[in-house]
């Protein structure tokens, strides 16, 4: 019997909290023989009205001297108003404090491309046709003391 006959390849939509916090170690160990420790904290940076909804939201975290910028909302109701850039300002602050020096994040042409580069991040990277007939951009800033 070959090792592998023993094994079973499955592939689903959910899996468990405990397998994901496997796999999230496991990659974590590999990368700390190899980078040094990653000194990950995650970062929330919300937004709330009088009654405690949450009406514009930064989730991302830092690592290896970089913030990065997993999402960025704005409700619909609320763009236009300074919510976004105030988030994003409040996540490159907190990210220097923690000792950052560059932040780096993805959106897709449709998104807020023009809302990243005029705070100063760059494209350093595209796939185009994601989605099919856009583009989906990596960007990078380097941070500074303001």
């Amino acid at each position: 019997m070959k090792e592998d006959d023993a094994l079973t390849l499955t592939i689903d939509e959910k899996l468990e909290t405990a397998a994901v916090n496997q796999l999230h170690e496991s990659l974590s160990n590999f990368n700390r023989k190899h980078a040094g420790h990653d000194q990950h904290k995650r970062l929330f940076v919300t937004m709330r009205n009088r009654c405690g909804k949450i009406i514009a939201g930064l989730m991302g975290g830092t690592y290896y001297g970089y913030l990065y910028v997993d999402i960025l909302w704005v409700d619909e109701d609320q763009r236009r108003k300074g919510y976004g850039q105030r988030l994003l300002f409040a996540a490159e602050q907190e990210a220097l404090q923690r000792g950052c020096r560059y932040a780096h994040l993805d959106t897709h042409g449709f998104q807020a491309l023009s809302f990243y580069e005029k705070r100063g991040y760059e494209i350093v990277g595209e796939l185009k046709d994601l989605p099919p007939g856009d583009s989906r951009y990596l960007l990078k800033k380097e941070l500074c003391l303001e």
